[in-house]
């Protein structure tokens, strides 16, 4: 690889990691700034103390004429680190732009093609072959995957947004569907973390970030399958209408 590709990947490595990299710049710009400003006091303290025993009292004005200088270091590193911080922040939200366009483009051509599958085979078929994709998953996975116990139901339950197996049962479900959509109805939203509360579920990292609203409510669909070797009936929960982004933004 010649200098002109080495440079090209190390150019594409600090523009992919840049919220890191400023981030650690704007950490060890604050430390840098509180010892600068440190020393600086330190200094500034002496030139006063060697002006007064000379002279007669100082003004505060010419205390700042004296000691301005001093603090010049502390505060290129406070700037360069006020904008450090502000351009990770900007990189990231720019980043979390794109991902959300990227979000609506990609849930926007699911529900067309879901819409086309359903047109084509009949919405018996359409769930027969999501029952299908839902039993291959719980075959490959539930024997290796912790079982929470929400107090619910006893029926084993997999939530396919998250990957977590749950006991709960048929009519919770329904009736946290049901509470989620009055909840949309006569509050305008409500979070996929206030059916994680419905359904006895812990919020995750990001349940608090999507959610329903009048646009778009919650249309859980239920998938019923068995557990690979024991044969012991698994309901896969998916949604049909998937949670979004700013569903709290009111137009």
């Amino acid at each position: 690889m010649g200098i002109l590709g080495l440079a090209k990947r190390l150019q594409k490595l600090m523009v992919d990691n840049s919220p890191v990299i400023l981030t650690a710049i704007g950490v060890t710009g604050v430390v840098t700034t509180a010892y600068l400003t440190g020393k600086a006091s330190i200094k500034a303290y002496r030139i006063l103390e060697e002006n007064e025993i000379t002279h007669d009292p100082l003004t505060p004005r010419e205390k700042v004429a004296l000691t301005w200088t001093c603090y010049i270091p502390p505060a290129m590193a406070a700037v360069a680190t006020v904008a450090a911080i502000i351009t990770a922040n900007r990189v990231e939200s720019r980043r979390a732009a794109a991902l959300a366009v990227v979000y609506s483009l990609s849930e926007k051509a699911f529900e067309e093609y879901r819409s086309k599958v359903i047109e084509k085979m009949g919405e018996k078929k359409e769930q027969a072959l999501r029952d299908e994709v839902a039993q291959d998953r719980i075959s490959r996975q539930v024997g290796s995957r912790e079982i929470i116990v929400t107090g619910n139901g006893s029926v084993l339950c997999h939530d396919a947004f998250t990957g977590r197996y749950f006991l709960c049962d048929h009519e919770t479900i329904r009736r946290a569907e049901n509470d989620i959509n009055h909840r949309v109805i006569h509050d305008s939203y409500a979070s996929l973390s206030d059916l994680y509360d419905l359904l006895g579920l812990a919020h995750t990292s990001f349940s608090d970030e999507v959610g329903w609203n009048l646009d778009k409510l919650l249309d859980i669909d239920i998938s019923a399958t068995l557990t690979e070797g024991t044969q012991k009936p698994c309901m896969v929960i998916d949604f049909k209408v998937a949670p979004v982004r700013h569903y709290d933004r009111l137009q």
